[in-house]
């Protein structure tokens, strides 16, 4: 069985050979540079990673593909780099960087004492109103945009043939993007002094994941890659540790649509392409109006957060979405505990998971650098030894 056979078994609810896992096919189900070089060194592999950072904000790689291979990974990646051409567009100031992203906001990386690149700059939070400060947005050039994209796509395509090919979104989601472009305070008061203005950044975000996601497919077409493309990964963390970040009904009404909007347009370009959406937190309320928009596959499956039990998860859901993640928590187990306790809860979660397909095993978000490469490979171990079916 293939790669790609044996994911296409898994998100249709039937059990393959074995549990897909899914390393790199996204930049929140993938490792941060230092964990994977740990973890790479720990066996003596290649420590190298293609395609430069595919997130350098959040420390994000692809790696190479003899260790994608090595670690049977049933993944690859497609799509945008979240800042095109870093290494050329970066500045320097001594040791420290600073990079601008879609929409003009800026980060900065210490590497001195900072892990990940911190935001530094929120470019509408001037402005009294949102609402005024809207036709200042910068966005990149587009047709600038297009060329590196294209590029990117030519090289990453090459990767795919036999595995499950995801392709990746370019920026975050629409509460995430707004709140990085006005700033969290200003953007918060915003939904309740200018909703006009917050649905209408909302709509400016829609309209650019529409024009990315056509770009995307047009290449696909052009090049005859489009039967390819298994997955769309699109995100937005509409949750926190205990609630959705926003009242529930206030999200039905002025978020989900507009994914509603997004999925039903990929669906009908892409007929039978599964929608991937990674939302964080505890998001329990609003899982069946992500179904009903479109949603077909939920990640990172976040079962520490208030009502997010696997079990209850799988019980409620499991014949309508696919659990992509929540194989292990990032936040304790893998991250804190042993060896031993890692093992023990990969397979608690594929006891639970794994029953009648649906589950691709992956972490609760990325692997980070305060994993052990003795964890990470007994995580990894057991998912090869328990995994099958």
């Amino acid at each position: 069985m293939t790669s790609k056979e044996r994911v296409y078994k898994t998100v249709h609810h039937q059990e393959p050979d074995r549990v897909p896992y899914d390393l790199a096919s996204t930049t929140v189900t993938s490792i941060t540079k230092n964990a994977y070089k740990s973890a790479m060194r720990y066996k003596g592999l290649s420590t190298e990673y293609q395609f430069q950072e595919i997130d350098p904000v959040s420390q994000i790689i692809t790696p190479v593909e003899e260790n994608l291979v090595y670690v049977r990974s049933d993944t690859r990646r497609i799509g945008a780099q979240r800042i095109p051409e870093y290494h050329q567009r970066k500045r320097l100031s001594g040791v420290i960087e600073t990079v601008t992203d879609f929409y003009g906001c800026e980060w900065v990386w210490n590497p001195d004492k900072d892990l990940y690149f911190n935001q530094v700059s929120y470019p509408l939070e001037r402005f009294d109103t949102l609402s005024e400060s809207l036709h200042t947005l910068y966005r990149p050039d587009w047709n600038d945009y297009l060329k590196i994209l294209h590029r990117d796509l030519d090289n990453q395509i090459k990767t795919t043939e036999g595995f499950c090919c995801v392709a990746d979104r370019h920026v975050a989601g629409l509460t995430e993007n707004s709140l990085r472009i006005r700033g969290y305070e200003k953007w918060y008061m915003d939904t309740v002094m200018d909703p006009e203005g917050v649905e209408a950044l909302f709509d400016i975000i829609l309209e650019d994941k529409l024009r990315y996601w056509d770009a995307v497919i047009d290449w696909a077409f052009l090049n005859g890659k489009h039967n390819m493309i298994d997955v769309i990964s699109e995100c937005d963390d509409l949750g926190s540790q205990s609630s959705t970040i926003m009242d529930p009904d206030t999200l039905r009404r002025i978020v989900i649509p507009r994914f509603n909007i997004l999925f039903t347009h990929l669906k009908k370009r892409l007929p039978g392409v599964k929608i991937f959406m990674h939302s964080c937190g505890a998001i329990h309320e609003i899982i069946p109006d992500l179904i009903m928009a479109g949603l077909d596959i939920l990640n990172p499956v976040q079962y520490t957060a208030t009502g997010m039990d696997l079990a209850e998860l799988k019980k409620e859901f499991g014949k309508e979405l696919v659990f992509w993640g929540g194989g292990i928590d990032t936040q304790t187990t893998l991250n804190k505990g042993t060896p031993q306790e890692v093992r023990d809860e990969v397979k608690r979660t594929l006891d639970i998971l794994a029953p009648g397909g649906g589950f691709v095993f992956s972490p609760v978000h990325n692997i980070q650098d305060d994993v052990s490469p003795e964890n990470f490979w007994a995580m990894l171990d057991t998912l090869q030894e328990y995994g099958k079916y």
